[in-house]
């Protein structure tokens, strides 16, 4: 049972005038010439029938539900589920959205906008952000039959993004008519320039959108303090709060809980305390379960362990409707107080509360019991997802596998490695590095090379990088070898994924006279199984997009 409110909520305020989103108040069409179709589809140019017409409606995002449908196209849940599990289970690289959409029509079953786009959002929602765009990509092959609207091009621009990179995103934009490009397709591109961290471009283009008028939100300013808090540029947090209230721009949950998570990242209990009390004073805002889980997240990190448990049970209290993501989090942060007991509570909560688990959820108590040494217990959840799961994460496996390198129980790492394989896993960067790992401890260094040269080759293994220790050890070892093709061999992987022309990276590995750096810096991979509990706001910003 969820514990009941420990502190006054109050009640939600409505304000028209305050509603944030990259949207226009007004909706309406705009109809291009016959053959203008290739913005809507990024990989090739389309051809529009003769005497037609694309249309593509600026609706609001605060409407984005309706996807440019009508109420007849809507369809029972239980069809687009039925496209959404069949797309889900046959991602391989010869297969995919396009095959199963075929294949689905071919059977004489038609499909409708509002299904797609729903089916979208739940691909996007799992990060399965290729087979989302091929769903669009599908849909841009078949102009006279889908309607595409603003959103679904802001959201294409950020699948592109994802899926092909920053670049391929930018050449996206550039072909847009300018007609076509407002506060959602600008907020769109901001948000993928964030992502990718240009800082450059990010700034640039927040200045054309203020000249435009794009700024008059909340949101576009968010977007920037998630550069600024990935960057750990704290100060530039601080002047986006100032200009905001300067510019009489009402702050909302998300700036609030950007800032707070500023100050606490600062290390400062005292101003993240007072953002607390601002929020409280603002009678537009009610602190969010997110507001409590990033103060946890702070307060453990300061070493406040009781006001941290103060924080959760007040997360708890405000968890409403069919959100799994604040059980996720809830169970993160008792592992890391250590609260086995509240772990398991926590977890047995949520499977009574959902008919299915998602793989992050298994991922979270998993890695909990993991860091609380309970291997058991993790091994025993582990079991229970395998008949259960949708695809096989990797991620999930790797933290099994990565305790048992660490404990140097080498053959029980081979066999389970084997039988990951064997449920259909497919390894990913992070998997071939815990490999690399074991075999450094046997201090077989051409082994271990093989395995960061197959991370290297990975699918998805392009933002992967090895993490310093790893390297240093295998120079170590080459050093005390006299391997000097070993060592040119690692070089070579470092080339591969950048490493060697970043100076912060490298600073970090042992120079010619034997010496190593103090301490190593904090790697960002998207592969990593890490689960910070501070990224949950800038997720769940970045997200909401």
């Amino acid at each position: 049972m969820l514990l009941q409110p420990t502190t006054t909520i109050k009640p939600p305020h409505h304000n028209t005038q305050n509603h944030v989103s990259f949207s226009s108040s007004l909706s309406y069409s705009l109809c291009f010439p016959s053959g203008f179709c290739n913005l809507s589809g990024f990989t090739k140019p389309l051809t529009c029938p003769k005497n037609h017409s694309v249309i593509i409606s600026c609706s609001s995002i605060s409407q984005v539900h309706s996807y440019g449908t009508v109420d007849y196209e809507r369809r029972p849940i239980v069809k687009w589920n039925a496209i959404y599990k069949r797309i889900s289970m046959n991602d391989g690289p010869e297969r995919g959205s396009v095959s199963v959409l075929n294949q689905w029509e071919n059977e004489g079953k038609k499909v409708t906008k509002w299904e797609l786009s729903r089916v979208i959002k739940e691909l996007r929602k799992f990060r399965r952000y290729k087979l989302a765009l091929e769903v669009y990509e599908w849909m841009n092959n078949r102009a006279e039959r889908f309607r595409l609207t603003t959103s679904d091009t802001a959201i294409q621009l950020d699948l592109i993004a994802k899926v092909h990179g920053i670049s391929s995103a930018e050449e996206y934009f550039v072909k847009l008519p300018d007609t076509l490009k407002d506060k959602r397709i600008y907020g769109s591109l901001l948000n993928a320039f964030v992502r990718a961290r240009k800082k450059e471009q990010a700034e640039s283009l927040i200045d054309k959108m203020r000249n435009r008028g794009y700024t008059d939100h909340a949101l576009p300013f968010n977007v920037m303090m998630t550069l600024y808090m990935n960057l750990k540029d704290y100060d530039k947090v601080e002047s986006v709060v100032s200009e905001m209230k300067e510019k009489q721009i009402p702050l909302d949950i998300y700036s609030y809980n950007i800032w707070l998570s500023s100050c606490g990242s600062q290390g400062s209990i005292e101003k993240m305390e007072k953002v607390l009390e601002q929020m409280n004073l603002d009678t537009d805002i009610n602190p969010n379960w997110t507001t409590f889980s990033t103060m946890a997240t702070m307060y453990i990190k300061l070493g406040q362990l009781n006001k941290a448990e103060d924080s959760l049970i007040s997360v708890e209290s405000r968890i409403t409707g069919r959100d799994r993501i604040p059980y996720h989090y809830l169970i993160s942060l008792y592992g890391s107080l250590g609260k086995k007991e509240e772990v398991l509570r926590i977890w047995k909560t949520y499977q009574s509360q959902f008919p299915t688990i998602p793989n992050l959820g298994y991922h979270s108590v998993i890695s909990s019991l993991v860091r609380l040494d309970d291997i058991e217990g993790a091994e025993k959840i582990y079991d229970e997802w395998l008949p259960v799961k949708v695809h096989y994460d990797p991620r999930i496996g790797n933290l099994l596998l990565g305790y048992y390198v660490r404990k140097g129980f080498a053959d029980k790492a081979s066999t389970f490695f084997d039988q990951m394989v064997e449920a259909g896993g497919k390894p990913n960067s992070m998997t071939m590095e815990i490999l690399a790992e074991g075999h450094i401890r046997e201090r077989r260094i051409s082994e271990a090379l093989s395995c960061l040269n197959d991370a290297v080759s990975t699918l998805g293994s392009k933002s992967w990088r090895p993490k310093p220790a790893n390297v240093s050890s295998i120079l170590r070892l080459c050093e005390q070898e006299d391997d000097t093709q070993s060592k040119e061999a690692l070089l070579e992987v470092l080339k591969q994924v950048g490493c060697l022309d970043d100076e912060k990276y490298m600073s970090y590995i042992p120079l010619s006279n034997g010496t190593f750096s103090s301490s190593e810096p904090e790697i960002e991979n998207d592969t990593s199984d890490n689960d910070e509990g501070s990224e949950i706001l800038l997720n769940q910003l970045q997200d909401s997009l």
